[in-house]
């Protein structure tokens, strides 16, 4: 087996679930316990010391 295919068949097969896994993290890392703090900072951020356009 060439190093070529070693590496295609690590691609296919592991590569593809640590890629999921490393989705499925990011995509529920916000719903975690305790973020709710940090998740509510970041959406009203940009309304911090707004002078209303003035």
């Amino acid at each position: 087996m060439s190093f070529y295919d070693q590496l295609r068949h690590f691609a296919d097969s592991h590569f593809l679930a640590v890629m999921v896994v490393l989705f499925l993290l990011l995509v529920l890392w916000p719903f975690r316990p305790g973020a709710q703090r940090h998740n509510h900072a970041a959406a009203t951020m940009i309304f911090k010391d707004d002078t209303d356009g003035e």
